[in-house]
């Protein structure tokens, strides 16, 4: 899990986020937590 996730100073304001992306990790959790899937939130940040 560590290498899908990554946490620099300059992305973000250091906010971890997914790698390759600028996508908060939070906001998978978010995602989930209002009942939404995981593939509305591939479909909406990584596709």
């Amino acid at each position: 899990m560590q290498d899908a996730i990554t946490r620099d100073a300059e992305v973000m304001h250091g906010t971890p986020v997914f790698r390759g992306t600028r996508v908060p990790v939070e906001t998978l959790f978010e995602y989930l937590e209002h009942g939404d899937s995981l593939d509305d939130f591939l479909e909406g940040f990584l596709l």
